[in-house]
Order: C-alpha cells, then sequence, then structure tokens
C-alpha cells in the first residue's frame, strides 16, 4: 500500500466550507496522513529535516490548498522554498523524492469554464499551475493532474458532500497502486479520471 501525504495549506481554515468538508474524515482513509502546515507552523519557522522525514515515509504527496489569487497561500511556497533543498530534493545527487507522486488538490471560487481562453481567468487551471508541475518535474517526481472543486461559493451541502466523498474515493485508490499513472495523466482533472474509473 502507498502511503500518502497531504500538506494541508489553508491560513483561514476557520472560515473554511469547503477545505473542511474535503478534509473531515480523511483520517478514516487507511495510509492517509494529513499535516496541516498553518497549525504546525503558525511562525513560519518550518523544521526542514521533520519535513524530509515525512516525506521519506510517503509515497504520495499532496499539496492541498485554497486557490488564492492564482496560487498557494503563502507558507506553501515557503515550505517549498525551505524543504526542497539543492542536493537533497533535485540536482544531480537529488535523488530523495525520484518516483514519488505528486500532485495538487485545490477549491476555487471560479467556475471550471471560467478557467479557459477568452474566459474570465484567461487560463486553464492547468496552465496556473505550471510552477507545481516543474517543482515536481525538478525533483524527479510523477506529477499528476490536480483534484479540483470548483465554484466553491455556490455549491450546496449535498455538491460539496459528494466532492468530499470523490477525494476520500480518489486517495484510497491511489493508495492501492493499482493504476497506470501515463493514462491518469492523460485526464485534465483526477476528478475526471475517478469518474471514468466508476
Amino acid at each position: 500500500m502507498k502511503k500518502i501525504l497531504i500538506l494541508f495549506s489553508h491560513p483561514r481554515f476557520e472560515k473554511s466550507r469547503a477545505n473542511r468538508a474535503l478534509i473531515e474524515n480523511i483520517d478514516k482513509v487507511e495510509g492517509v496522513n494529513c499535516h496541516d502546515l498553518y497549525e504546525e507552523y503558525p511562525d513560519f519557522n518550518i523544521n526542514a529535516e521533520r519535513e524530509k522525514e515525512l516525506l521519506g515515509n510517503h509515497q504520495i504527496i499532496v499539496w492541498h490548498f485554497p486557490f488564492y489569487t492564482y496560487s498557494a497561500p503563502a507558507l506553501l511556497k515557503q515550505w517549498m522554498d525551505v524543504v526542497l533543498e539543492y542536493g537533497w530534493a533535485h540536482g544531480s545527487k537529488g535523488n530523495a523524492l525520484k518516483d514519488k507522486i505528486a500532485f495538487v488538490a485545490l477549491t476555487a471560487g471560479g467556475t471550471r469554464e471560467s478557467y479557459a481562453a477568452n474566459q474570465h481567468n484567461q487560463f486553464t487551471l492547468c496552465e496556473f499551475l505550471r510552477p507545481f508541475e516543474q517543482a515536481a518535474n525538478l525533483c524527479k517526481m510523477i506529477y499528476l493532474p490536480p483534484f479540483a472543486v470548483h465554484g466553491t461559493h455556490v455549491l450546496t451541502d449535498q455538491q460539496l458532500a459528494a466532492y468530499a466523498d470523490s477525494y476520500r474515493r480518489l486517495l484510497g485508490k491511489l493508495t492501492t497502486g493499482e493504476y497506470d499513472t501515463v493514462s491518469v495523466s492523460r485526464f485534465e482533472y483526477l476528478n475526471d479520471w475517478l469518474s471514468n474509473k466508476g
């Protein structure tokens, strides 16, 4: 079984409706460890060695956050800058994360349709996430499409519950390792892959 580390980064989690729904009961999924960065490091003083140890103990890394102003909250960027060091995570001798799987899980206020050329946000969500994709590539990781919850402000409780169920099912499927990452990567979102899998 593959173990999953969720690097959860939400500076206003107490006000969050969508992310609360997503991570509620996430600890019931075997093999999943949800690591709340803002809870752990409210002063931004990240313990890089502890984080590296956590990464070493997991095979799948999830960057989970609300999509603020087309990017991640500041602490997650700080985490990447401090933890993904040259010589450890990348560079000719930096192979600590090689072949681990990484992807983004996020919530966004805008609809999926609004993330497209000639639409309100002008670019696709995947285009906005290129820095995460390239960071994973730099660290020799296998980058998968994102899991995304769109239109968070207009979702009903029932719709949010369905997304939360999908997220838990996705994490459960990923822990099994019984999938082909090349085939998964053909989908725009992991949501789509999960729907296709049934």
